[in-house]
Formats: C-alpha cells, sequence, structure tokens
C-alpha cells in the first residue's frame, strides 16, 4: 500500500512477466482460432462471414431484392457485429462472390468483384451485394428460435451463434483459415455428391470411410482440373490430413504451319484467382528457352471460359513437354488438405465421415427445435380456433355479455371467469349460462377481436376444416418428434429437395497418374562460343559466325567450335576446372556483348588458363606442368562428371599451374614430341613427353626439372623433335639448342634463335 498525496491509495500487484505473456498470447491465440480465422464444423462458416450473411439478412437482402452498396453492408457488419476493421470485412464478402473460389456463392455480386485472372474488386462504394440462393440455404428459418443468439460486442444488439445451415456448406464450399500454431484448409465438394453422403450416414450410422466415397470420391473444385493421386483420398478421409495433387486439364488442337496447339481448358484450384501466375510463368519458359519447343503462348481466356494455347514448333513430341510444364509451371501443383474446424470451441481435426456426423447431429438439433416451435405455434392456434368453434355455438350469449358490460376487461373476465358481476343480462337464464363460461385467455382474446364477418356459414366452415388440419398436424409434429426415424425421413426429404436446387456434374476429374521426367529435346547443331579479353563471352549458330568479318573476329581471345549439347570447360592456375552447359551461354548477335564468363560459373578471380569443349577434352590427353616444377599427363575422361566445379589437379602450399596442354591421341603414339620446359632465370631443358608420366587428376605429378634456389617454371610447350623453334613471351627461342636430357635435369641457358 501506498499513500498518495492526494489521500488516494493504490494496490500495487507483483506479476511475474513471463507468466502474464503467456496467459495474454494464450488468450490472444484463442481469440485468433475461435474468433476469427476458424471455421463452426456446423455451419461451416468463420465469424466474419457468418456477420456479413446476418446482416445482409437483416437488411432484407434476399435473392429477390436489388442490390446494395457494399459499403452499407460493410458498415452495418462493423459497426454492429464486427469491429475488426472495413478492409477484412470487404474481403470475405468479395471472397463469397467468386464462383472459382465456392461451389455454391453465398453472395450475389453487382460490379467489379474481380476476377480469376488476380485481378481485385473495385472499391466497396462502387461495388453491390445481395444474398445468393446458396446463403438463404444457411439463412432458412431464423426467425424460428433454432439457433442460440447473444448480445454483440457493446450489447446494443442480437447475433447468432450459427446459422441454421440447412445444407452441409463446410464440405460443399470448403475453406481456408491460418490461425496460431494451426490451419485449416477443407477443399470444395460436389453438392450432390456430399447431400448423399450425407443421406447414407443417416440410413447407416455405422457406414465406412470406403463405402462413404462411394458417394463424396473426392474433392470437386470449381476450377475443374485433375486430381492425379485418387488411390491416396482414402488415407486423407481417414485421417483427415493430405496432400492432393491438381493437374491443369488440357486439350491437343492443330495450329498453324504443321505446329501442334496445347490448350489449357481448366487450371488448378490452387491457382484459381490468380492465373496470370501461370500464364507469365509458361511465357517466362517460352522467353528463356527454358523449353525449345514452345513456340508461342497466348491467353484466349473469355466469359465462355479458360484457354490459355501454348504453341509447340513442328514435330516436337507434346507428351514429353507436357511433363515438363507439369514439372516447371502451376499448371500441376498440391493442395494440402486439412480438415480443422471449431467444435464446442475446440479446433478439432475430423476426417469425412465425422464432419457429416457433426452435420446431421446439427440437422437433428435444428429439426427438433422447428418441429417444437410448429408444434407449440399449431397448439396455440388449435386453442384459439377452438374457441372461436365454440363462440359460434353461443354466439348470442357473447353479444348479450358485451352488450351488458361497461368495459372490455369486465366482458373478458365473464368470457375466461365466469364474472357476471355488474353485468345487465335480458334473462336469469343467459346469466346463469355464462357463468358458467370458461374461456382461456387467448380464446377470449380472439373471440373479442373476432370480426363479425366470421359469423358467415362458410367461414364457420373454415374453422372447423382448419381444426381439422391443425389436429392432423399436430399429431404428425409429436410423431416425428417422439420417432427419430421419421425425423431422419424429413431430413432426407429436405436433404433431396436442396439436392435439386444445387444440381451440376462433377467438375473435376479424379484419376492416377505418375509424373514423368521431362527428356530435354534439343535439335544438335554446332555453335561457336567467343571470348573476348575482357571475359564477355557468347555463342552464336554457324551462319552468323560465318558472316562475320575477320576484323571482327580478331577482336576475340578464344573461339571454340562445339555442339549446342555439350559443356565448356575452363581450366584455372588453381587446379580447377569448371564446366558451362552451352544452353547456358547466350546466343547472341556478332554485335552484342555478350555476359561475363564470372556471371556463368563461380571461376571468380582465378586465373583462366585455357577454354575447350568437354567433347574435345574426352578424347585428349592433357600435360599439366607446375611453377614448382611438377608435370603429368592426365586422360580427358577423368574429368568426365555433372558438377559444375571440380578440382583437376593436386598442388603443393605455394604451387600453381603454369600451362595444360591438350593433346591427340595421334600425337601421342607419333613418339616424335618432346616437352621443353622454361624457367623464370633462363633456363630451359628438353626431354621426350614419353618421359612423362600418365597419372589420376588427383595426383601432384613427377619432378619436370631441377631448379635452383628461387627460381619457377614459367614456360611448357611440346614440339617435335624437328622443330626449330618456340615462341615464348614475344621472344623466339631456340628449340634445337635446347638441352635434350633425362626429366628432372638441371636446364642450360635457353637461346635466341
Amino acid at each position: 500500500m501506498n499513500k498518495n498525496t492526494d489521500n488516494t491509495t493504490d494496490t500495487i500487484v507483483q506479476l511475474d512477466f513471463s507468466e502474464e505473456m503467456r496467459n495474454s498470447y494464450r488468450d490472444y491465440a484463442l481469440s485468433v482460432i475461435i474468433a476469427r480465422a476458424l471455421p463452426d464444423v456446423r455451419d461451416g462458416l468463420k465469424p466474419v462471414q457468418r456477420r456479413i450473411l446476418y446482416a445482409m439478412n437483416e437488411l432484407g437482402l434476399d435473392p429477390k431484392k436489388p442490390h446494395r452498396k457494399s459499403a452499407r453492408i460493410v458498415g452495418d457488419t462493423m459497426g454492429k457485429y464486427h469491429p475488426h476493421g472495413d478492409s477484412s470485412i470487404y474481403d470475405a464478402l468479395v471472397r463469397m462472390t467468386e464462383d472459382y473460389s465456392l461451389s455454391i456463392p453465398l453472395v450475389d455480386g453487382h460490379g467489379n468483384f474481380g476476377s480469376i485472372d488476380g485481378d481485385g474488386a473495385a472499391a466497396m462504394r462502387y461495388t453491390e451485394a445481395r444474398l445468393s440462393q446458396g446463403a438463404m440455404t444457411l439463412l432458412e428459418h431464423l426467425d424460428k428460435g433454432l439457433v442460440e443468439f447473444i448480445p454483440n460486442f457493446d450489447d446494443s444488439e442480437k447475433e447468432p451463434t450459427v446459422l441454421p445451415a440447412m445444407i452441409p456448406n463446410l464440405l460443399i464450399n470448403g475453406t481456408t483459415g491460418i490461425a496460431v500454431g494451426m490451419a485449416t484448409n477443407i477443399p470444395p465438394h460436389n453438392p450432390v455428391e456430399v447431400i448423399d453422403g450425407a443421406i447414407a450416414c443417416l440410413d447407416n450410422p455405422d457406414i465406412t470411410t470406403e463405402k462413404l466415397m462411394k458417394y463424396i470420391p473426392g474433392p470437386d473444385f470449381p476450377t475443374g482440373g485433375t486430381i492425379i493421386n485418387q488411390s491416396d483420398l482414402a488415407g486423407i478421409y481417414s485421417t483427415g490430413e493430405g496432400k492432393v495433387r491438381i493437374r491443369s486439364k488440357v486439350e491437343i488442337e492443330n495450329g498453324e504451319n504443321g505446329r501442334k496447339n496445347i490448350v489449357i481448358t481448366e487450371i488448378p484450384y490452387t491457382v484459381a484467382g490468380n492465373k496470370m501466375k501461370l500464364v507469365e510463368s509458361l511465357a517466362t519458359l517460352m522467353k528463356d528457352k527454358v523449353f525449345d519447343e514452345i513456340f508461342d503462348v497466348r491467353d484466349e481466356s473469355s466469359k465462355e471460359g479458360i484457354r490459355i494455347v501454348v504453341e509447340v514448333k513442328k514435330d516436337r513430341d507434346i507428351d514429353n513437354l507436357l511433363n515438363g510444364l507439369y514439372k516447371k509451371t502451376p499448371m500441376e501443383d498440391t493442395y494440402g488438405v486439412n480438415l480443422l474446424a471449431v467444435k464446442d470451441k475446440q479446433p478439432t481435426v475430423f476426417q469425412l465421415k465425422s464432419l457429416l456426423q457433426e452435420f446431421i447431429h446439427f440437422q437433428e438439433e435444428l429439426y427438433t427445435r422447428e418441429f417444437k416451435h410448429l408444434l407449440e405455434k399449431a397448439e396455440n392456434r388449435l386453442e384459439i380456433v377452438d374457441g372461436l368453434i365454440q363462440a359460434t355455438d353461443v354466439i348470442d350469449l357473447i353479444i348479450e355479455i358485451l352488450r351488458g358490460s361497461s368495459s372490455v376487461k369486465q366482458a373478458k373476465g365473464c368470457l375466461t371467469d365466469g364474472t357476471i358481476t355488474d353485468i345487465n343480462f335480458k334473462s336469469e337464464a343467459s346469466k346463469k349460462q355464462a357463468a358458467s363460461l370458461n374461456f382461456t385467455e387467448r380464446q377470449a382474446d380472439a373471440i373479442l377481436a373476432m370480426p363479425l364477418s366470421k359469423l358467415i356459414g362458410l367461414e364457420i366452415l373454415k374453422l372447423h376444416e382448419e381444426n381439422d388440419s391443425l389436429l392432423k398436424s399436430i399429431d404428425e409434429y409429436k410423431t416425428i418428434l417422439g420417432d427419430q426415424k421419421e425425423l431422419h425421413k424429413v431430413i432426407k426429404n429436405r436433404l433431396k429437395e436442396y439436392k435439386k436446387a444445387f444440381s451440376f456434374p462433377r467438375r473435376t476429374i479424379l484419376c492416377d497418374a505418375s509424373n514423368t521426367d521431362y527428356v530435354e529435346e534439343v535439335k544438335i547443331e554446332d555453335i561457336y562460343v567467343l571470348i573476348d579479353r575482357f571475359g564477355y563471352t557468347k555463342s552464336l549458330d554457324t551462319s552468323s559466325y560465318t558472316r562475320a568479318g575477320e576484323d571482327t573476329l580478331k577482336e576475340y581471345a578464344h573461339i571454340i567450335l562445339m555442339k549446342n549439347t555439350d559443356k565448356l570447360c575452363l581450366f584455372t592456375a588453381e587446379g580447377n576446372m569448371y564446366q558451362i552447359k552451352a544452353s547456358a551461354i547466350p546466343k547472341c548477335k556478332i554485335k552484342d556483348k555478350g555476359i561475363l564468363i564470372h556471371n556463368l560459373c563461380k571461376v571468380d578471380k582465378e586465373n583462366i588458363l585455357i577454354y575447350t569443349s568437354f567433347e574435345q577434352l574426352f578424347e585428349t590427353q592433357l600435360v599439366f606442368s607446375t611453377k614448382l616444377g611438377y608435370i603429368k599427363q592426365v586422360s580427358g575422361v577423368e574429368f568426365e562428371t555433372n558438377r559444375s566445379m571440380i578440382s583437376a589437379t593436386k598442388l603443393e602450399s605455394g604451387d600453381a599451374v603454369v600451362d595444360i596442354l591438350l593433346l591427340s591421341a595421334g600425337e601421342i603414339l607419333s613418339g616424335d614430341q618432346k616437352v621443353i620446359v622454361l624457367t623464370e632465370k633462363g633456363l630451359s631443358l628438353g626431354y621426350a613427353l614419353s618421359e612423362v608420366s600418365e597419372m589420376k587428376k588427383t595426383g601432384r605429378g613427377v619432378k619436370s626439372i631441377e631448379l635452383d634456389k628461387g627460381d619457377t617454371v614459367v614456360y611448357t610447350g611440346i614440339v617435335k623433335n624437328t622443330e626449330e623453334a618456340f615462341v615464348y613471351n614475344g621472344k623466339v627461342l631456340s628449340a634445337k639448342k635446347v638441352r635434350n636430357r633425362k626429366r628432372g635435369a638441371k636446364g642450360q641457358k635457353a637461346q635466341l634463335e
């Protein structure tokens, strides 16, 4: 306790910070789970959706009424029931209009509510909406007390805790939502199949999931498409979790100039609302030449439906291309199923059967309340009709009572209790008869309010007919309430009516299809890879290369002829080999600059010694010479790999590759080749190529020349024995005067030619 100067007393409560954070976060998480993100298992709606539909119902926006501004609907929903911001309410309203998201849209939108392409809806002040016919099945009999109402956020209004949904909306329309630590993802289904499944559950409560799937074989997406893992659906429906693989539906058509067209007519549900993502991914593959078979991509979709055309080059394998498109684009996608919903304020993972059972339990509760309401209403009406019939039999006495009474209260007292005090009667017989009257309160009110026209003979006959009808209805209601089979019969009949109202054929095909790998279909042709002294690299086809002038080609330090299916190999002084696919080298015009070699591989700042094609490399022997005086031969076969970079040779600390020489098999077998080694101090040595041992690429090599302290090898070349000179660093040196000794011997002073 602390005393303040103003004589007030404050109580200081000490709280553990971690405990307070834990409690606060738990409350927040529970609020997100129950009040925002997850649907109720009974009506399949999240709170914001339920409040929007209820607000629209209160505004009288049924399907026969004119549309009303969306801003008015959002305003009523936010002001009365959902104080969480207008944008979230409008987003929920927009989604309930989307026929590509819901099997049965719950809102009938008028105006720009977006499109399947991914276009956003117009502002709420421009659009209008009203309830759809599907929404009325969720709001039907709301005035009959079938569901509980609770105060809204400020106790100024009442709102329903759940809507009296007469169809299994959760399975039909599905839902998606992300809460704290959990998420729901329930796919939409065909209304006819779901209702048939619910009826099957009513007929046989012990039905298995396998038998239930004869009625509900799988999801039915509004966008159609094909589910290609049908065999996995039984496991998904049994556990409530799993993955569905959806594939676009395609048709093959004849195009122009002998080409074929792949026409996408239905897209995966996961792309609904973002169709342009699919179109853009196809266009990117064509632009980047990932699939050389694609000639053109066009989006010809219209109000009639989806039509995305992929034009395929002549004489190409369309099935193979489709395999690649399914793998590289959203033409095939995965939908993660998680049948999570709220039951009794607890998030629960359901199975297909348990979801239908929850719907049936809810229907039993709704129909029981409905028939209790109807029974009570019929009994109340029967009481009144019975009183009116009795009144017509003593109508003269009633008129006499009314004439002799001084007030309505006095007359009513006589009718209900037989109180005749202060009432003037014409005779004692009438007085005695009036004293025996005992109408109920409702009957007395009805008699006093009865118009004289009811005394017409035909009207009296109608009262008797109504009495008989009410007795029959009461008997029927009691039978239904007293026998569960009769109750189920009523539920099934009503479901069959809804089935007729929302009947449409299945749109999603179910099958089992295996994924086949795409085999790159490339037309093999020669290309020239041009690399200038700065490392800018490009490729030219043979026709472009032959048109280039000699002066232009002189600008390029390296020109390599290779196949477009081959790989460009780079060897560096640091002892590494890098590989670049020919398809990755940009095809350019002769005037184009190209791209830096460092952007095509991770060579970074290493010193590149030679460039060659792998095809050439595979058929040669490589001679590696290092600055510390080691030399070896390695077969080109050693460098066959799929990796983009490997170690090409073993180097000691401080060592580096000086030269890498490529020799054909013929040159080696001829036996007239010799190796010339030149050091930094000008010493040279020559010996037969046959003295250089062949090793694995992981070997260090053998001694090439005996070096003085501080000396290093700067040049290694291979010349014919008859060669008279060789060139190093712009100088012509004598090859004939190079000392021919055993490998590893000391060198002699190199002499100019």
